[in-house]
């Protein structure tokens, strides 16, 4: 299994302007063949971030936002993606500046991920920010953000309320957790 299988052919099968949708004929090395759709992020995307940024040793600020996909406001981490010319800390700073109202002098790259690899390309950056200061730039967003701040020691109740549902933020926050811990 460790021989990745033959792509034959692919092509474009739709596009927005967030997403294009690839058709791809794989062949595997014991012969079988298959198509398989992935969705590819849009031309020019450069990756995104998700920033985990404690306001003291203990405390995460979450952010209220409207969430289309589920049609109501959602608890979660401040993201965004990475623009031209930057590179995942340097877009984590200005992400946290628009939506949260901060910057961080302690930046660093915890770890990335795939939210669903059998289907999307798309990676998140997982940004740990510390050591916070107050610096508020305008962002893309349509309305101001309602910042929450957030035990880590609760989390389990932050999940259980239903107010965060969205796997990267959880997943992130134990993973920041669980490092924080260990250093």
């Amino acid at each position: 299994m460790s021989e990745k299988p033959k792509i034959l052919n692919r092509k474009i099968v739709a596009q927005s302007s967030l997403f294009r949708v690839e058709s791809m004929n794989l062949e595997f090395s014991n012969g079988v063949t298959r198509q398989y759709e992935r969705l590819m992020r849009g031309s020019g995307s450069n990756g995104a971030v998700l920033i985990v940024p404690m306001i003291d040793e203990h405390t995460v600020l979450l952010i209220r936002e409207y969430s289309a996909g589920i049609e109501r406001y959602e608890l979660g981490l401040a993201k965004g993606k990475i623009d031209d010319g930057e590179n995942a800390l340097q877009a984590a700073n200005r992400e946290l500046k628009e939506e949260v109202g901060y910057g961080a002098h302690k930046i660093k790259q915890i770890s990335s991920f795939s939210i669903a690899p059998s289907y999307m390309e798309h990676m998140t950056e997982i940004i740990l920010a510390q050591d916070l200061y107050p610096e508020k730039l305008p962002g893309d967003e349509p309305e101001e953000l309602e910042v929450v701040p957030w035990k880590l020691d609760n989390l389990t109740e932050l999940v259980s309320s239903g107010q965060c549902t969205e796997a990267r933020s959880i997943a992130a926050l134990y993973i920041v957790r669980d490092y924080l811990l260990k250093n």
